[in-house]
């Protein structure tokens, strides 16, 4: 069996650390539950069933903006780096939406689609987009010429080049920028829940801040904490079956 690693420990300690600032009094403040209380309040609700339901509809919002904006982003970084037209007629326009912050996009996007999931889902398509266009313009340009000088020999038109050769090849790029987005797509899904909207987790943490339940409050930021690492840990792994082969090459 594997021991656990000093990151582990850390945690716990940070945790040990934690419900002694509370039980001893080092922090005076009723805001400040013990860590046992929080896990205590974690578990109640998790029985209770609530917390299971509001975070099976935040991972929909998530995933479904995830596929959406990821599918666009590949699509049309290879677009922009196979046809330098598409890359001059709208690269400015990527590049002028790309600063603009995420809760500046929520607003509008409130007024045309409404407080339900095609908002929030929009929202996470559109944070998704940016990092995985990035990374698949940056994957094609890696592309050796030799491999494309190879499938011109033997006769590969464009289009199965960029199925057969480019795509294969710039996959280890895509599926960087997809771990950045996975991330980043919780985040926002949890905001926009916390902006706009009755349901999920992020409406749920900002209930419990209203209501002055600091222990459900923070066994929600918990419960996201713990998500997102068992998140990043499950694409890691996909990320290993994916391409095996250019892990294989010690990459």
């Amino acid at each position: 069996m594997r021991r656990p690693s000093s990151g582990v420990w850390l945690v716990l300690g940070l945790l040990a650390l934690w419900e002694a600032s509370a039980r001893l009094g080092w922090v005076d403040s009723p805001n400040w539950p013990p860590v046992t209380d929080v896990l205590a309040a974690l578990f109640r609700d998790s029985v209770t069933g609530e917390l299971p339901l509001r975070v099976g509809g935040s991972l929909y919002r998530m995933f479904a903006g995830l596929a959406a904006g990821g599918l666009a982003g590949v699509l049309i970084g290879l677009g922009f780096a196979l046809v330098p037209l598409t890359a001059r007629l709208f690269g400015v326009v990527v590049e002028l939406l790309r600063p603009i912050p995420v809760p500046a996009v929520i607003p509008p996007l409130v007024l045309f689609l409404g407080l339900d999931d095609p908002m929030k889902i929009t929202v996470v398509a559109l944070t998704v987009f940016f990092p995985v266009l990035t990374n698949t313009m940056q994957g094609v340009r890696a592309v050796e010429a030799e491999a494309l000088a190879m499938g011109r020999t033997f006769g590969i038109g464009p289009w199965r080049r960029a199925a057969f050769i480019v795509l294969p090849a710039c996959l280890p790029y895509i599926l960087a920028g997809l771990r950045v987005a996975l991330g980043l797509a919780l985040v926002v899904t949890v905001v926009a829940e916390m902006i706009a909207g009755e349901q999920g987790v992020g409406n749920y943490l900002v209930l419990m801040q209203f209501a002055g339940r600091a222990p459900e409050m923070y066994a929600t930021v918990l419960l996201l904490a713990a998500l997102g690492y068992a998140l990043n840990r499950a694409f890691v792994a996909l990320e290993h079956r994916a391409i095996h082969w250019y892990f294989a090459m010690g990459r």
